[in-house]
């Protein structure tokens, strides 16, 4: 989501990328989700109902107005945990340093195996 592709909302952006904490909302769509806890969520997610996407579309108006004016209060800031840990490069730098992480760990993967197979000794009973 902040890969410059990726076509989120500045005001998204910014917020990704701080340590704030998330949590599982309803207040913005009547679904449950997990986003960055901001005042909206504090304020209304205990009395949100399940009633998506009926409070989807109420929220939709005040939700496009915080994006256009930058307002992270008022905005469905949807991050996963580790949110902060997402970096600000193209989607392709993204893909193959995952791809590149997951080959190696793989590999990793693949000599322990092969080391265990080999000595009987270090398997695991």
């Amino acid at each position: 989501m902040r890969c410059p592709e990726a076509g989120t909302a500045a005001v998204h952006r910014a917020a990704l990328a701080t340590p704030a904490p998330t949590a599982i909302t309803r207040a913005f769509s009547g679904k449950p989700a997990r986003g960055i806890v901001n005042r909206f969520m504090r304020d209304y997610d205990a009395a949100a109902p399940a009633a998506y996407p009926e409070i989807h579309h109420v929220t939709a108006p005040l939700r496009h107005a915080a994006r256009q004016s930058g307002n992270p209060d008022l905005v469905n800031l949807w991050a996963g945990q580790a949110h902060e840990l997402a970096t600000e490069e193209p989607a392709a730098v993204v893909a193959r340093r995952l791809a590149d992480e997951a080959r190696d760990a793989m590999r990793r993967a693949a000599h322990t195996l092969s080391r265990q197979a080999d000595d009987p000794g270090r398997r695991r009973r």
